[in-house]
């Protein structure tokens, strides 16, 4: 008795310890959620779709609502013994083996592994499910357990669920399921994507026939009833397709999730994308003579809310987000944090700082075409670039008060300290992450967290510990101006507007990145857009400059944004006879914009006027004697042409569509009015 008693009290603890275990590791309530996420269609601003992403799922069903012939099917093919056994049946297995005949597991096992378990095929993990399987027994009903079964198996064609399925596959809810439209269903469980009818119709049948037979076998139906029942014609009804993703969608996701409710219903989340404007940028880009580069583009409110994202130039053949992901070097478009540490630790716009090149230590530094000066005021060397003098400003600031203020602007990524390279641009960030920052500057409100989703209203109490900083006036005042003069009379005026406008260019070594970010508009209507192009594997560009296209980009991004149009030409700035700086992001000798997507160049003593015409861009030069001629970008023109020919396609494509649409949505509405979804 001594020993018995031992042995019963070491399996009543070992079972409460189980209990305990199961009760951690799989809890009764995650067999009530579905087993993927369920679908999301992300909105535009105004509404219009943009994408879906997610498992159709749908609400769960109750047996008690199913007609007998709706469960049977399953039971027969997969379960027979199912309201008999307590979670494992041995009878099942063997029958299984032997005959060929239902499957290895039980339904409840079945569910205790596509709910709680990984798909690893290992003892470890089929002891688990005949645990699991015993514990969802001993705490639930059987109806209960055949409720989520159903609820959460996969049916193919994205499906979870029977009530999902039934949808897609017959039009019907499951309720109404005709005996041979749920014998269909029960058979795709076994290989979902391989069975179902939609892709391939003859191996569903096959499967179909072993179900009738196993109906017949189970005795709930006769073999002249089982002959009675055809293959069952499929009603698949095709909804608007939208993307499964985009540059944005797939950024925007995971806060999708996170702000969707758990459960069985599709979502639909409005973001903060602008449709008009995303078709502004995406034309800004496609008009681009981009070559073999890739490009980004991020606009945003100054409050963060995202309003436009290109993150490459073609989403179908590269995913991959260069605004969100890519990690590059920014170039001179770092030189704000410099010159901002600069203004709040007391200088001034116009207090001078010496422009001559490095001749010692072992960082030097040098200026484009080594053009240097004696000395710039801050105003000319930011609106210049000056490599040198931004050097020489962040040793004197310190490289503590450059990171401090990066900092509080909202940059996260490692800034090194005690590098004077930094003052270059050479840590590197995201386009996003960058762009942020500069709406920091814009709302004068930092640290700027970018996002797709539109910001709750902030109340009194939020505002006052919504933990954000802000600039004194002056300072702000003076960062501001010597933007604007970089865009004025400096590296950036090709991105000039006929409208107040601030920015900066940046290129980095051997134009390896070309960017060009700053923000223009008033209060609701102004945006921060940051412009970058590259090549994927960090190779040079060919002759791109920040001053070049992305700022070409940039301005014709905001002239279709805000309607603003291009400045009218400047005067190009008289040197400085102590010898002019001529920094890297500079396009050229001569890039003089005359708007409208004109600009002059001087190539080889030749004055050429560069127009893009519907996406081509036209040269026409004129050369010392006299002489003109006219170049045209044959590969360009006949891209164009294709695209042409291709849009008008599309449109008249979309044309037929809507028309098919209209008509299949009126035979729709009345077939609705005389039977609904069956």
């Amino acid at each position: 008795m001594w020993w018995a008693s031992r042995w019963i009290a070491a399996v009543l603890g070992l079972f409460i310890l189980l209990v305990a275990w199961l009760a951690i590791t799989a809890p009764l309530n995650k067999s009530l959620q579905p087993i993927v996420p369920p679908q999301i269609t992300l909105l535009a601003a105004d509404g219009t779709p943009i994408a879906r992403n997610g498992a159709v799922v749908d609400e769960p069903v109750h047996v008690a609502d199913l007609p007998a012939h709706v469960i049977e099917p399953f039971l027969a093919i997969e379960d027979r013994r199912f309201y008999s056994h307590w979670g494992v049946d041995p009878r099942g297995v063997a029958r299984a083996v032997f005959m060929g005949v239902g499957g290895g597991s039980t339904i409840t096992q079945q569910l205790a592994k596509f709910t709680f378990l990984t798909p690893e095929q290992t003892l470890t993990r089929k002891a688990r499910e005949a645990l699991i399987a015993l514990w969802l027994e001993a705490w639930l009903t059987k109806d209960e357990i055949l409720e989520r079964y159903l609820s959460n198996a996969y049916f193919g064609d994205n499906m979870y669920g029977l009530r999902a399925a039934s949808m897609h596959y017959f039009y019907r809810r499951p309720e109404n399921l005709r005996p041979e439209q749920a014998a269909m269903l029960a058979g795709l469980l076994q290989a979902p994507s391989r069975l179902a009818p939609t892709q391939n119709p003859e191996l569903a049948a096959r499967r179909y026939g072993l179900v009738k037979n196993a109906l017949v076998a189970a005795g709930y139906v006769t073999q002249a009833e089982a002959d009675a029942m055809r293959v069952p014609v499929t009603d698949v009804r095709k909804t608007d397709e939208l993307p499964t993703g985009t540059y944005f969608a797939d950024w925007a996701l995971p806060g999708a999730r996170e702000l969707s409710e758990i459960g069985y219903s599709r979502q639909t989340i409005t973001t903060t994308l602008d449709s008009q404007l995303q078709n502004v940028a995406r034309r800004a880009v496609e008009r681009a003579p981009l070559g073999a580069a890739q490009v980004a583009l991020v606009a945003m409110r100054p409050n963060g809310e995202v309003v436009a994202m290109i993150g490459g130039k073609d989403y179908g053949e590269s995913p991959f987000n260069r605004a969100t992901q890519a990690r590059r070097q920014p170039g001179s478009t770092f030189k704000l944090f410099v010159y901002l540490a600069a203004l709040r630790n007391g200088w001034s716009p116009d207090d001078r700082i010496s422009n001559r090149e490095f001749t010692a230590g072992s960082y030097r530094p040098s200026n484009h075409n080594d053009r240097y000066s004696d000395s710039l005021t801050l105003r000319e060397a930011f609106a210049q670039s000056s490599n040198v003098a931004a050097v020489r400003l962040l040793q004197e600031v310190g490289s503590d008060a450059v990171i401090e203020t990066a900092r509080e602007l909202g940059v996260t990524s490692p800034l090194p300290e005690g590098d004077p390279s930094m003052a270059l641009g050479t840590s590197t960030m995201t386009l996003l992450e960058l762009t942020s920052a500069y709406a920091g500057l814009a709302a004068n409100a930092f640290p700027v967290e970018p996002r797709a989703f539109p910001a709750e209203q902030a109340g009194w109490f939020d505002w006052a510990w919504n933990g954000q900083d802000s600039l004194r006036s002056g300072d702000l005042g003076a960062m501001e101006a010597m933007l604007r003069d970089a865009i004025n009379t400096g590296t950036g005026r090709a991105a000039t507007l006929s409208i107040a406008n601030f920015g900066k260019t940046g290129t980095t070594q051997d134009n390896r990145d070309a960017l060009f970010v700053g923000y223009a508009g008033e209060g609701e209507n102004r945006l921060v857009v940051g412009v970058w192009i590259g090549n994927d594997d960090n190779s040079p560009l060919n002759g791109i400059s920040g001053g070049g296209l992305p700022a070409r980009i940039w301005a014709d991004f905001m002239r279709g944004a805000l309607g603003a149009s291009a400045a009218p030409p400047r005067p190009t700035p008289t040197p400085d006879p102590s010898g002019p700086v001529e920094p890297l992001d500079v396009p050229g000798p001569e890039d003089i914009p005359l708007g409208d997507g004109r600009r002059i160049v001087i190539r080889n003593g030749e004055a050429i006027l560069v127009e893009t015409i519907d996406g081509v861009e036209v040269e026409v030069g004129v050369n010392s004697t006299g002489d003109v001629r006219i170049d045209v970008d044959q590969e360009a023109a006949r891209q164009r042409a294709i695209e042409s020919a291709r849009e008008q396609r599309e449109a008249a494509r979309e044309r037929l569509l809507e028309e098919r649409a209209r008509y299949e949505e009126y035979l729709d509405q009345q077939a609705e009015i005389v039977e609904g979804p069956q």
